[in-house]
C-alpha cells in the first residue's frame, strides 16, 4: 500500500464497487481499481469471498482513517407505513 491511507481507502472502494458490479452481471473477469490489470475467478462464491476480505481491509483502513470509530452495518431493514385513507 501507498503512504496515503485515505488514497488507500479510495482505491479499495473503487476496485469492492467494481467486483460488485461485475457478480451483479455475472462477469467473472474484473479490471484492476488503477488499471492494473484483470482478474478472473472461477465461480461466484469465489468473488464473494474475495468481496467479504475486500471490505474487511476497507473496514480496518476506514477506522485507521477516521479515528477509529468502526462503522457498523445493518442486515436487516423494516419499514412500516400506515395510510391515512
Amino acid at each position: 500500500m501507498a503512504d496515503d491511507p485515505a488514497r488507500d481507502l479510495a482505491r479499495l472502494r473503487t476496485q469492492a464497487s467494481k467486483l460488485r458490479d461485475a457478480m451483479a452481471s455475472g462477469i467473472l473477469t474484473v479490471e484492476g481499481a488503477d488499471g492494473t490489470g484483470r482478474v478472473t475467478y472461477r465461480s461466484y462464491a469465489e468473488m464473494r469471498l474475495a468481496l467479504g476480505d475486500l471490505n474487511q481491509q476497507i473496514n480496518a483502513l476506514d477506522a485507521q482513517v477516521g479515528g477509529g470509530i468502526p462503522r457498523r452495518r445493518t442486515r436487516q431493514v423494516v419499514m412500516t407505513g400506515r395510510s391515512g385513507w
